[in-house]
């Protein structure tokens, strides 16, 4: 379906149906196809430069998400959703960083590795050698939450409920997945399925400050 024939009625569905859900069905899993498609929503993701410096990681076995569980206060949806992604940034970016980047994209767009040395050369000024280095973590952490929304966007339309969660200690999160000498380090995390028929956010309405508060044109 083309972008024009989209119906604006099916987006303005997805995003007052979906909601920050609480407890989900645990006898309820996600299918294979669908769950392609959530993936598909976090690599096809927008990210400054096309950088991509975030990776996921899909936790599904019980023992450990028990365990990670202790470091997100006992909050339910960790144990009770069909799927868990752990969603990581770079903790720095340097030159093999973006080597990597150049790499990928001359073999992608079949052309030569020197052909982008202006984008290289940038890349590097900006994110290496410029004063955006000083709190590149931050920066490659904003990266990440831009791939959040779009899977969050992509789990309402295929109607498969999702909460975004921030409440956990990413420094113990870290510690059990392995990651405390590795480059990346634990963001936030996103659980999915599909809600308890008696979970209390199911029927609640969303509160959101009226347009004329929020939006302003100049």
């Amino acid at each position: 379906m083309a972008a024009t024939d989209f119906p604006s009625e099916t987006i303005h569905k997805a995003l007052a149906w979906r909601n920050a859900t609480k407890h989900f069905d645990s006898t309820r899993k996600i299918n294979d196809q669908d769950w392609d498609l959530l993936k598909k929503s976090l690599r096809l993701a927008p990210s400054s430069f096309g950088l991509q410096p975030w990776h996921f990681i899909v936790v599904q076995d019980p023992a450990l998400r028990e365990r990670l569980s202790e470091a997100t206060w006992h909050q339910a949806q960790v144990t009770e959703c069909s799927h868990m992604i752990v969603l990581c940034a770079l903790k720095n970016v340097d030159c093999p960083t973006i080597d990597h980047y150049i790499d990928r994209m001359a073999e992608q767009h079949g052309v030569s590795v020197e052909s982008l040395s202006k984008i290289r050369r940038r890349l590097v000024e900006t994110l290496v050698e410029g004063p955006r280095q000083e709190t590149i973590y931050e920066w490659t952490r904003r990266q990440a939450y831009l791939a959040l929304g779009f899977l969050l966007l992509s789990a309402a339309e295929l109607e498969i409920d999702a909460c975004p969660m921030e409440g956990l200690e990413p420094e113990s999160y870290d510690r059990i997945l392995g990651l405390e000498k590795g480059p990346w380090a634990t963001v936030a995390i996103a659980t999915l399925g599909y809600r308890l028929s008696t979970d209390a956010y199911k029927t609640q309405d969303k509160v959101r400050f009226p347009e004329t508060e929020v939006f302003e044109t100049r």
